[in-house]
């Protein structure tokens, strides 16, 4: 059949658009290109890699907000199981596509116990090393766990570290703080924000246009925050698992999102933001996808950019599987997450 020129700059245009609004799926992780908008020529990064909050889900629905509604150029990293090349979430020795941070100028990580190759792990230091921004979201406090290679250079960063300078490992030193507890019953309690009449950073571009966020995962214990810790928002159990469940006043309240400046021996200083939230049903919440978006910006020095209007609405669907130890779901390849 022969196509006249007409039809093929349509099947051109047609191609262009579904690669942009669909991604492309690269060996091992998936890239959004963005275009027009505040973030165009910036690159995020998001990693996914717990096994049980189902960041394979959230990370590419995140990864689609920032290119789609601001511009920006996103690539997400999975976990890959190189026997069959499916995404497992509780392989923990793998994540492909590191060298994406090579150009990247913001990480989202949302991880927990890996153990990835040194030469993976070494992209994350450089990229440390140069001071770049970082956002860790909730088992991010305990990224790492070292069980196979101790002798690793990097077996530092687990979260049991004793290794002076990098005591309960990379949450601790990078963000603040490492896995304590459940402070929330598990799978009975939720968390919500206590966004109302909040006096800390009340006037910070993060929390700008941030109201009412409401979620099924527990409240973390935190220990102790160090002093440049400044937290954004506090968390409050509920007694039960829906978003009218009432408060349950008699536990404490937790940090549940704050800033933290950062620097490694001989790196830049760099900031950080995290928040012991982050499970895929929890960003069903509007307000807490505005909670990372607005730090993305932040973090990026577009806090002047930051309304409270800014458009967080999902782009296309997001139907996000539960949480749970090995509730993901089984022989997904990266391109089935586009």
């Amino acid at each position: 059949m022969k196509l006249f020129p007409s039809k093929l700059l349509g099947i051109t245009l047609l191609l262009f658009v579904s690669q942009r609004v669909f991604g492309q799926s690269e060996p091992g992780f998936l890239q959004f290109q963005g275009g027009e908008g505040p973030g165009q020529g910036k690159h995020i990064v998001l990693i996914a890699g717990d096994d049980e909050y189902r960041s394979e889900e959230s990370m590419p629905m995140l990864a689609k907000i920032f290119s789609q509604r601001y511009g920006f150029k996103t690539s997400v990293l999975f976990p890959i199981d190189p026997s069959s090349g499916d995404v497992v979430p509780n392989y923990q020795w793998n994540i492909p596509g590191m060298e994406q941070l090579e150009s990247a100028d913001l990480v989202i990580v949302l991880i927990r116990f890996r153990e990835l190759p040194d030469e993976q792990s070494k992209y994350i230091e450089d990229y440390l090393m140069a001071g770049k921004p970082i956002i860790g979201l909730r088992t991010s406090t305990h990224a790492f766990a070292y069980q196979k290679n101790k002798n690793s250079r990097f077996a530092k960063w687990d979260w049991m570290s004793k290794v002076p300078g990098w005591e309960q490992g990379f949450g601790k030193r990078i963000f603040g703080e490492t896995w304590i507890n459940h402070h929330g019953v598990h799978g009975k309690e939720g968390t919500r924000a206590l966004v109302d009449g909040v006096k800390q950073g009340a006037n910070h571009p993060i929390l700008r246009g941030v109201k009412d966020i409401w979620g099924p995962s527990d409240v973390y214990g935190i220990k102790e925050l160090p002093a440049e810790a400044e937290v954004l928002v506090y968390g409050q159990s509920t007694a039960g698992m829906n978003d009218q469940a009432p408060l349950i006043w008699e536990k404490s309240v937790m940090p549940i999102a704050w800033t933290k400046p950062y620097q490694l021996e001989g790196g830049k200083l760099g900031m950080a933001f995290a928040s012991t939230m982050g499970a895929s049903l929890d960003f069903l919440s509007a307000d807490l996808r505005r909670l990372v978006v607005n730090a993305s910006f932040w973090l990026l020095g577009m806090g002047d950019a930051v309304r409270a209007d800014l458009n967080v609405d999902v782009v296309g669907t997001y139907q996000p599987t539960p949480f749970g130890f090995d509730t993901f779901r089984k022989g997904m390849r990266v391109e089935d997450f586009k």
